[in-house]
């Protein structure tokens, strides 16, 4: 039996997401099934192609609904969890009960975990790092910006890997050792440290570009990666380099997608105003209240750009 696991690629709550349910789903269901893992990017264009659920069994975590009949399993924890209205619709008529949203959790494993507890009864205790560290990491829980951007736990140097990895074949061996293995141990494989020791060189040097190029103005930071070929940056430099910054605006590009990033700082000082995932959604991207993001097609860098320079308008409010 081929079991079809869909994830949010490049997120260390969506890896772990999948690796969870894998195991919940092979424990509890379909004993011996082979997981196959698809990480899934959101994106301008992002639409759910039937080639996408080609197993016999087919999951979606920590990632938007799909009405697909194929869908067999789907659980996330987004605000923003449906691409159109008629999705919502669909989702509000799904009886089955395997199609589960709770956007009150911080971390999708954290709800895949607690649900499959109390409906199926399904525990797996070597698993509680896991759970753990993916709901400090999602949900921001870190004890100070520095331990965030430092990153000396094993957990911090896997989500490097994670987000900054190209390609999925890396994410997916992660997500198959995570089933059954300690974080710790994770990252010494040679693989993974290799790249670890690779990204974290290049993390140091986006630490120097957005202290060079980022400024804050009434509690926003604000800065533009677009010409500096950084894809992508762990989202907690900014409040380690701007500690009394509210929010944070950011443009950037990659081989798919212009990303508008917003995000809030986990330690600000004040009541945090405004619902990031709201705003992103009048852009056609979403997220969560204290994060968010909007995808634009390649090369739509001064819509990206306008789009940014509204909301942080509206953010210095």
């Amino acid at each position: 039996m081929k079991l079809r696991v869909l994830y949010h690629d490049h997120c260390f709550d969506g890896a772990a997401s999948a690796a969870f349910v894998t195991r919940f789903l092979q424990t509890k269901f379909y004993p011996g099934a082979d997981p196959w893992y698809t990480g899934l990017a959101h994106r301008a264009d992002q639409l759910f192609e039937d080639s996408l659920f080609d197993g016999d069994v087919n999951v979606i975590v920590d990632f938007k609904y799909s009405p697909h009949p194929n869908v067999t399993w789907w659980f996330d924890h987004h605000q923003s969890a449906f691409l159109t209205p008629e999705d919502a619709e669909h989702f509000r008529h799904e009886t089955s009960g395997r199609k589960l949203l709770d956007p009150s959790y911080r971390s999708c494993t954290k709800f895949i975990s607690t649900v499959v507890r109390e409906q199926y009864g399904f525990e797996a205790p070597d698993l509680e790092e896991l759970i753990t560290w993916a709901d400090i990491i999602d949900g921001a829980l870190f004890e100070s910006a520095q331990a965030a951007v430092e990153m000396n736990a094993p957990a911090m140097k896997l989500t490097l890997v994670i987000e900054g990895s190209k390609g999925s074949k890396l994410v997916e061996k992660i997500i198959r050792d995570m089933q059954r293995r300690p974080l710790a141990d994770i990252i010494t494989e040679p693989e993974v440290r290799a790249n670890y020791d690779k990204l974290y060189q290049a993390h140091l040097r986006t630490i120097d570009v957005i202290r060079g190029s980022g400024s804050c103005d009434r509690g926003v930071i604000y800065f533009d990666l677009v010409d500096s070929g950084i894809e992508g940056y762990n989202k907690f430099i900014p409040y380690y380099l701007f500690p009394d910054s509210a929010y944070t605006v950011s443009v950037s590009t990659s081989s798919f997608r212009t990303k508008v990033s917003v995000g809030s700082n986990p330690w600000v000082r004040e009541p945090l105003r405004h619902n990031l995932a709201t705003i992103c959604e009048r852009y056609g991207g979403g997220g969560h209240p204290k994060v968010g993001a909007i995808s634009f097609p390649i090369g739509a860098v001064g819509e990206a750009r306008r789009a940014a320079a509204e909301i942080r308008e509206e953010l210095k409010n």
